[in-house]
């Protein structure tokens, strides 16, 4: 038998109300009653929207990575340039750290990678959908004149998010976000490398 959320308004509180935590705490550091703290629900009404925690944990991870993507979005709308869109790619992953508890698709991965294949999953089509939405905003670049003709799109792509992950691991880890800020300075110079002017 299929399940059924009791209340579709209920279940997106419920993800709202413990998404960043979620994020920062992951799957197996949020517990039941972390949950219910959050949203001032009981265990039976949480369940009452959710098949079980890992359904909970998905529908969470999907919604972080909504948001994100919307953030990125935005940033991206208010730009004129294919540089600028790359550009502010990374000033919105650079905020993650300080305001959000870091990248959904890198806490979700580090955490899941040998210990739960679903999340792990999410998380690497998270990344990919990421390297193609790149991929294309170079692409388009190239096409326009913008960026080197020559450019290799998918190398390029690959850089950026691992300068990016890379970025935020280390400040995050270290607790030094000066290191996030150099590694960031590196991504944007790796932008500014492809461009014609």
């Amino acid at each position: 038998m299929k399940f059924t959320p009791r209340s579709e308004t209920t279940r997106q509180f419920i993800i709202e109300s413990i998404a960043d935590m979620m994020n920062k705490k992951g799957y197996a550091g949020t517990s039941i009653t972390d949950l219910e703290k959050a949203t001032g629900l009981t265990k039976g009404s949480i369940y009452g929207n959710f098949e079980n925690k890992e359904q909970i944990a998905y529908a969470v991870f999907d919604y972080n990575l909504q948001q994100l993507r919307k953030a990125i979005s935005n940033a991206e709308d208010k730009c004129d340039t294919y540089k600028d869109k790359l550009l502010a790619n990374i000033a919105v992953y650079a905020t993650l750290g300080n305001t959000y508890g870091g990248c959904p698709m890198m806490n979700t991965a580090i955490e899941s990678d040998d210990t739960h294949e679903g999340l792990r999953q999410r998380a690497a089509d998270g990344v990919l959908r990421w390297k193609q939405d790149l991929t294309t905003l170079i692409e388009k670049g190239i096409a326009t004149g913008e960026f080197k003709k020559d450019t290799d799109k998918e190398k390029i792509a690959l850089v950026l998010i691992a300068l990016i992950e890379g970025g935020i691991f280390i400040g995050k880890t270290t607790q030094h976000l000066i290191f996030c800020d150099i590694v960031m300075t590196t991504a944007k110079e790796t932008v500014k490398s492809i461009c014609l002017k």
